[in-house]
């Protein structure tokens, strides 16, 4: 068996230590999300503190950990008699793959048993091994919907539930959910995040000395894990009694009205949805107070509470960075602290309660914004720069729903039609390996021919393993989303650069609710570039189209010519997801050698390989060349305009998408 880092020698960090320390004293603080970049020794932390939990009480010969001065009613290995002897084993760390199939993580019914004998033969899955330890989900940002909608139901109820066709089976699923992510890789969903007590950001030290700290102590344990885990043995076992005994304290901690008002007021101050945040701010203030060996919460607990509770509750959309403002945070405290109400200081004056921090001037963007290049949306002289600042991007909106025609076979998602594993029932196949989701009139219609044969004299129906029928069904894919965007000078003027911004961030929006991959490429100039490879991370797209320059000739040949060669690359990393490119331009084509009848045949790579496409046109003014239309006409897509682009317009754009797609 592998010999555990120990938690105590994770260098810096301090944060990320004392949320998990506080989850070990008071596991119903709710979990931890530890959010950060790669190597910052994440999962060290967190599969490190394991060895710092107290050992659990077990009833013997229970599959689900029931304990034994309590046992769950409605174990399916009981009933367990109360108050009987139990014995003991190390708390569990349970790790939840990313892949993992929804029978390894609820568990596994044997449906061929249960419609032929009438028993409840389950088999234990993840949830029921983390009852009462510790569940972990590396890289939980990616985790399929249906898997973390499971989780969901699972941390809200404190059970699980497996039901097929009629068959159910419950058991206690109580843990401490520790998640961690890369931001950089994409977010998670509202509700997942709600779920997750505590949050902390972690980075890489920038300090000299602390890294070549950290580089020693790893070398030190990959050269003797043994050895260097001894050496850290009597921290870990003080840490350890300390956890014991702020366990102990902890029914005798003190949450004051004081304290509670503060809680409230925090909570109301930044505006969160919900109650969650005040309750868990109320159990992670009592934590920290027993943990200090104190049995009173004092404002200092209250303000480290908020800190860990509420950055990552104050997320309005994908591209709001987490984070808290301590200013405004002592503020709030201090307002609420009791005696004599709010304090009349005016130190600071202007914005108070109601803004925060005063606000920034946004002096750059306008001042850009009078920067016109010359002609308005003429292009610059040939051979000029003519590069633009970048103009900021309007307003999103609500965009109509974009998809890929016919039916795939991709990761689950919310955009286009695909077979999935949830969604309604279509039909019923053979089973391919292990059923997973049972038709049951196409098992009794297969099993009905042969009960003479098999000598069938009950009630029951003889059901052997060729009857069993696999329910095929239809739900919703994520596709993978490539924007092409025309950042040249015919597209500079600031007023219709930002529209078009606000266009595309828009249309990341849908992508991020609807859990697509998206891509980014960019032309200007003489050139191409891939401003973002295909990643799941809307928050990256975003940043850097909010910070794309404008401005030269019209490349469009080798805007599509790139785009088409990041879609062969990605076909070959996920030949399952399919892709629906989105082409933001005006049309026009200027640079390079016959730049149109080029751009025309790069077009005509797309139709030819069946690529779903979509033309954004850009075009403005009185007179309109309608070269857009043309180029969607070349790629076999469909071109709208950007008012077109509206959820609430009246354009005919869905009918058309389905007319295409019958």
């Amino acid at each position: 068996m592998t010999t555990p880092f120990p938690f105590t020698a994770v260098v810096g960090q301090d944060d990320l230590r004392l949320a998990l320390l506080l989850n070990a004293v008071s596991p119903s603080v709710g979990g931890v999300l530890v959010r950060g970049e790669k190597g910052t020794a994440k999962s060290t932390a967190v599969r490190a503190l394991t060895t710092l939990l107290p050992e659990v009480s077990v009833v013997p010969g229970c599959r689900f950990s029931c304990d034994p001065a309590s046992p769950d009613p409605g174990c399916p290995d009981g009933p367990h008699e109360g108050g009987g002897g139990g014995a003991s084993r190390p708390a569990r760390m349970v790790e939840l793959p990313v892949g993992a199939s929804e029978d390894r993580l609820v568990g596994a019914l044997d449906i061929e048993r249960a419609l032929a004998e009438g028993v409840k033969a389950f088999e234990p899955g993840l949830l029921a091994a983390a009852h009462r330890g510790i569940l972990y989900v590396d890289e939980v940002n990616l985790l399929h919907d249906h898997l973390v909608d499971l989780l969901l139901d699972a941390a809200a109820m404190g059970a699980s539930y497996v039901e097929r066709e009629g068959v159910s089976v419950r058991h206690a699923a109580r843990f401490l959910l520790v998640g961690t992510m890369n931001p950089e890789e994409g977010e998670l969903r509202p509700q997942l995040l709600d779920r997750f007590g505590l949050t902390v950001e972690v980075s890489a030290s920038r300090e000299p000395e602390k890294r070549v700290e950290v580089v020693r102590r790893r070398l030190a344990y990959d050269d003797d894990p043994a050895g260097f885990a001894a050496r850290w043995a009597d921290e870990e076992a003080a840490v350890r009694q300390r956890i014991v005994a702020a366990r102990e304290l902890l029914p005798s901690v003190r949450l004051g009205d004081g304290a509670l008002r503060q809680i409230a007021a925090t909570c109301a101050a930044f505006e969160v949805d919900g109650m969650r945040a005040d309750i868990v701010m109320a159990r992670t203030a009592t934590a920290l107070a027993a943990w200090g060996g104190r049995t009173e919460v004092l404002a200092e607990d209250v303000r480290q509470a908020a800190l860990l509770a509420l950055p990552h509750r104050r997320r309005r959309n994908p591209f709001d960075a987490p984070g808290l403002d301590e200013d405004k945070l002592d503020e709030t405290l201090e307002e609420s602290s009791g005696d004599d109400g709010p304090d009349p200081d005016g130190d600071g004056g202007g914005p108070g309660g109601g803004g925060g921090q005063p606000e920034p001037d946004e002096g750059p963007a306008g001042d850009g914004a009078g920067a016109q290049p010359e002609g308005g949306e003429g292009e610059p002289a040939p051979g000029g720069a003519g590069e633009q600042s970048p103009a900021p991007a309007a307003e999103p909106f609500r965009t109509k729903v974009l998809s890929v025609p016919g039916i795939g076979e991709g990761a689950a998602g919310r955009r286009s039609r695909a077979r999935t594993e949830h969604g309604r029932t279509t039909g019923a196949r053979r089973p391919q390996g292990a059923l997973t989701k049972l038709h049951l009139a196409a098992t009794v219609r297969a099993a009905a021919p042969h009960q003479r044969a098999r000598g069938r004299s009950g009630r029951g129906l003889v059901v052997r393993r060729d009857d069993l029928r696999q329910a095929t069904r239809e739900g919703r894919e994520g596709n993978l989303v490539l924007f092409v965007v025309d950042a040249s000078g015919s597209m500079a003027a600031r007023q219709r650069m930002g529209a078009v911004k606000g266009a595309v961030l828009s249309l990341l929006l849908d992508a991020y609710q609807r859990r697509d991959k998206v891509g980014l490429v960019t032309f200007r100039g003489s050139a191409a570039d891939v401003a973002l490879p295909p990643t799941s991370s809307v928050d990256a797209a975003a940043a850097r189209l909010e910070s794309l320059p404008t401005g030269g000739r019209t490349p469009l040949a080798a805007g599509l010519l790139k785009a088409h060669d990041v879609l062969r690359v990605e076909r070959l990393r996920d030949p399952a997801r399919r892709a629906l490119v989105v082409v933001v331009t005006d049309g026009r084509a200027t640079g390079g050698p016959e730049p149109v009848a080029l751009a025309s045949r790069a077009a005509r790579l797309f139709a030819a390989e069946g690529v779903a496409s979509v033309v954004v046109d850009c075009e403005s003014g009185p007179v309109r060349l309608g070269l857009a239309g043309r180029l969607a006409g070349e790629l076999g897509g469909t071109a709208v305009t950007l008012d077109e682009l509206r959820a609430d317009s009246i354009a005919g754009l869905v009918k058309d998408v389905q007319r295409r797609a019958a």
